[in-house]
């Protein structure tokens, strides 16, 4: 999906602009560039507003390209030997400057989208216009916010919370963790009650929200919560796996039936800024991650993941699973051999997501979508939910659905597990199904791997990943508060550690 930016753009510039002091006489503004007062007053400018709430998404800070290193790269599956500093050390729980990238534009990328959803939220109210499809867009904003909210207090914590328009000026009491999540929920519960069960392709649905929320709950381990709303969004016949694994990651098959939301991008508009019309609306992780000589592999995938993808097919063939999610010796890097490339076979790089099946080169400019939720994660979900609430035999067939997808046909399991033997499976099988796709953190979080000395000394090994030596309890589970925040609201309280 593309989304129509012109006059959204020019309305986000001038609701900044329409709060500012009395001007200069000299100081001319267009009298047909939108603004609050004149901009807020048929359904078209609601529509417009929600494509410009969607377009946040594909920011830089968003999911175009920083969030990806704070999933996958900051967590075991991943790591960086990039030759920017900065961006190599964010990566290894070593923050020097608490102003540059990532960090920052991660924190003012995802505040935009809040500013975005806030503007809906206000002002859509107050039009005249379908009320079915007022009701819709309102609760598209809600998800969107919860989208935000939910990415900004996990990778910063205690951060304000900005629930109404507001101007260069505005500050808002600085909220915990509990607060955060807790405006996470509420805006998620508001879209599910509104959102319907199928909407325009790109656009959140019903499931959609199920599926976030129920990601939340997991968070905070309320299994029964969680796995009611993954009962919902199985039991409601929308989704199903798709036959070939592949297809979750290709630009052929976006939006099938397994994809529970994805974020859209495409390669067609080439400009490079956002938020002017023709604008990039490329996923540039593709170029951050694409091996040597492809891209600029700032972000590489761990070898380990090699020897835990390992499970055998009922015909007796290695993962499928393993060579679509990374490239190893003695597999070809977009149609040549390691050694052609001055490549060590040693080296691990990311498969997935990029874009070698259909060219032979990376840019900014890759238009796979990228799969925020999909059916396959709801359904180990539910497998994990049910295991911790008791219910371990329930979590068996749900596993074997995700083995058995026609392409994988990993020999299914059997027998009986005992609920810790039940656990350590369902981490392997999180590995094996979604490894770069943007859930080992939260999973790391959620298992409590993070908050032990044992635990992460078997995450540190030399063979899994030596950067969590530089891990601080109590601090690393957090990015540091921007510095320029901090000083623009002195009420602000820095992250522990930091």
């Amino acid at each position: 999906m593309q989304f129509h930016k012109r006059t959204v753009v020019a309305l986000f510039g001038a609701l900044a602009l329409s709060t500012s002091c009395q001007k200069d006489l000299l100081d001319k503004v267009n009298p047909n560039q939108p603004t609050v007062e004149n901009f807020w007053k048929t359904a078209s400018d609601a529509q417009a507003g929600v494509a410009a709430a969607y377009s946040a998404l594909q920011f830089p800070g968003t999911y175009a390209r920083w969030v990806h290193f704070a999933n996958d790269i900051r967590s075991d599956e991943g790591y960086s030997l990039s030759p920017w500093t900065d961006l190599a050390n964010s990566t290894r729980f070593v923050q020097l400057d608490y102003d540059l990238e990532p960090v920052r534009v991660m924190w003012e990328d995802h505040y935009r989208g809040v500013y975005r959803c806030n503007q809906i939220l206000a002002n859509v109210p107050t039009i005249q216009m379908d009320a079915t499809l007022q009701k819709t867009l309102l609760a598209e904003a809600h998800f969107l916010r919860g989208v935000y909210y939910f990415n900004l207090v996990t990778y910063f914590g205690n951060v304000p919370l900005i629930l109404d328009p507001s101007t260069v000026r505005s500050t808002a009491p600085q909220g915990t963790i509990a607060t955060g999540m807790a405006q996470v929920v509420s805006d998620l519960q508001a879209a599910i009650a509104d959102l319907p069960v199928s909407n325009s392709v790109g656009h959140a649905t019903k499931g959609s929200a199920q599926g976030l929320l129920g990601r939340v709950y997991m968070q905070q381990h309320k299994w029964s919560d969680a796995s009611a709303l993954f009962t919902a969004i199985i039991s409601s016949g929308k989704y199903a796996l798709v036959a070939n694994y592949l297809d979750n990651f290709t630009i052929a098959n976006e939006n099938n039936s397994e994809s529970v939301f994805e974020v859209q991008f495409s390669s067609v508009n080439q400009g490079g800024v956002q938020d002017v019309a023709g604008a990039s609306e490329g996923f540039e992780r593709a170029q951050f991650f694409g091996p040597p000589g492809i891209g600029w592999t700032d972000g590489r995938a761990r070898p380990w993941l090699l020897d835990e993808m390992s499970d055998k097919t009922t015909t007796g063939d290695v993962d499928p699973r393993r060579d679509i999610t990374v490239f190893h010796y003695p597999m070809l890097l977009f149609g040549q051999t390691y050694e052609a490339r001055k490549v060590p076979t040693t080296d691990t790089f990311w498969h997935k997501y990029e874009d070698d099946r259909i060219q032979n080169f990376e840019n900014y400019f890759s238009g796979i979508n990228f799969r925020l939720i999909r059916y396959a994660d709801i359904l180990l979900m539910q497998a994990e939910a049910q295991n911790e609430l008791g219910n371990t035999a329930a979590a068996l067939p749900l596993i074997n659905q995700v083995r058995s997808r026609p392409s994988v046909n990993i020999t299914p399991l059997t027998g009986s597990f005992s609920q810790a033997q039940m656990r350590t499976q369902i981490m392997h099988e999180r590995v094996c199904e979604l490894a770069g796709e943007g859930t080992r953190w939260l999973d790391l979080n959620r298992w409590g791997l993070l908050s032990t000395q044992a635990s992460l000394d078997v995450l540190k090994a030399p063979n899994h990943d030596p950067d969590f030596i530089n891990f601080v309890i109590g601090k690393s589970e957090l990015y540091p508060i921007t510095r320029t925040d901090l000083t623009a609201d002195p009420n602000l309280k820095q992250n522990p550690g930091y």
